[in-house]
């Protein structure tokens, strides 16, 4: 996707070297972990341009809980939180399409994306 700015390419980037049949995190299954990955990619082509200029960071998509992965949600972003297609993208709200929307919490703190821990998870 050459039309995507830096720094969203940089996010598909990351998301595809991450294996869809092997999950980043022990607490999460490798099929949850597909559809994820699979949204993720789909949501970098069709709305990454429009979330990068809206100020979505790679932690407010992709962040993990930098210790527990995707077992605690607290400081998952948006896309590591479930797996529905997002619909429309609001500077502080992603619109899903089964349900009504991630929204940024007041002094919402977010880990490190996914792809950082699944690198500090192997060499650990």
């Amino acid at each position: 996707m050459s039309d995507l700015p830096p720094a969203v390419a940089s996010w598909r980037s990351q998301i595809e070297r991450l294996s869809e049949h092997a999950s980043p995190c022990r607490y999460l299954t490798p099929a949850r972990w597909a559809a994820m990955r699979a949204n993720a990619l789909t949501f970098i082509d069709e709305h990454g341009a429009e979330a990068h200029r809206l100020g979505w960071t790679a932690p407010r998509l992709f962040g993990v809980h930098p210790k527990y992965g995707f077992l605690r949600v607290e400081h998952a972003g948006a896309l590591m939180a479930n797996d529905s297609k997002v619909v429309g993208v609001e500077p502080d709200r992603l619109v899903f399409d089964r349900f009504s929307g991630y929204r940024t919490k007041p002094g919402q703190t977010w880990g490190p994306p996914v792809w950082e821990f699944a690198a500090r998870s192997k060499a650990a």
